[in-house]
């Protein structure tokens, strides 16, 4: 009886779908919350920087995934601490009931709610008594099964609100739960990562390498002799890795120092451009409104920067 009542007192304490809103100060930009959808409740947020959150478990599991752009992101949960860059298509597994930190950056991210019930109800139907399902925690993983469901669950989103989206997403929610199920529960055995892929050493070696030689020329046969391939099996490999390029990821190292130099010192625009590995200004304003949607001038305006034109030679 105590134990039931303890139980019950801590699962009163946890975060639900709905208080989730109100608990973080990013609210999304696209939800699914109102359109009458059963199953995953799917909210789209937008990037932010340099956040640094602490939150109380959920009651339900959370799957993010990264549809664009990449990100910095240390997290924190069961006791242990995970540093990542997270790039398109890349997601993360947090099981409910875990309190979390989250500090860094994050890209455009799509959150995955997944109610417990839901699980609950796929393992009756397989079988499975509650105690023998316990969804793991990842910290990041590529599973192209979990890009799949969010991408078809993101396109619904986007789509005007009609009534076959009603069994659409029951059916996408009904299969990734099962997916669930089947590759990330603690009491089935764990499938083989593929082969032929970097290692999350590799990767961290890679990204400190990158990150420590942003004001020069970083080659592949640079990137290469880290992991200590040919510069035409690198590519590959990290493509297979990653689902980007190396040098497409080496520009995204270069544009996100560039953001945090611009929010966080008043050195001029000119002088950031250099130091994070661009010829010219011009070209680092074109790459940074390729990745940021906006130029360098206007990133700092925004940030509560005061430049003058003469004090930066750039413009919006």
């Amino acid at each position: 009886m105590l134990q039931n009542l303890m139980s019950s007192l801590s699962r009163a304490k946890l975060i639900s779908i709905d208080e989730i809103l109100s608990a973080r100060p990013q609210q999304p930009i696209a939800t699914t919350r109102g359109r009458g959808w059963k199953g995953v409740t799917v909210d789209l947020h937008r990037p932010y920087f340099n956040c640094a959150e602490t939150y109380a478990g959920l009651d339900h599991h959370l799957i993010g995934y990264c549809p664009s752009g990449t990100a910095k992101l240390i997290q924190t949960r069961a006791g242990a601490t995970h540093k990542t860059i997270i790039t398109a298509g890349a997601s993360y597994i947090m099981p409910a009931g875990y309190d979390s930190t989250w500090e860094g950056d994050s890209g455009m991210s799509a959150r995955l709610r997944v109610p417990t019930a839901l699980v609950d109800a796929a393992a009756e139907q397989l079988g499975r008594r509650k105690a023998e399902v316990e969804i793991r925690n990842v910290f990041l993983m590529r599973d192209t099964v979990i890009e799949r469901f969010a991408q078809m669950l993101l396109v619904e989103l986007d789509r005007q609100v009609h009534p076959v989206q009603t069994l659409i997403v029951d059916s996408i929610s009904t299969a990734l739960v099962a997916h669930l199920l089947r590759s990330y529960n603690e009491h089935e055995p764990v499938e083989c990562a593929a082969e032929g892929l970097l290692s999350g050493l590799e990767i961290a070696r890679l990204t400190e390498f990158i990150e420590d030689n942003l004001d020069r020329t970083i080659s592949l046969e640079d990137l290469a002799s880290i992991v200590h391939v040919s510069r035409f099996h690198f590519s590959r490999l990290f493509k297979r890795s990653t689902g980007g390029t190396a040098i497409g990821f080496v520009e995204q190292c270069r544009i996100r120092r560039a953001q945090a130099l611009i929010t966080d010192t008043d050195l001029p625009l000119s002088q950031i451009a250099l130091m994070v590995g661009f010829v010219d200004q011009s070209h680092f304003t074109r790459r940074f409104h390729r990745h940021v949607g906006c130029t360098p001038a206007v990133f700092a305006r925004e940030r509560g920067r005061r430049r003058s034109a003469r004090h930066d030679g750039m413009t919006p």
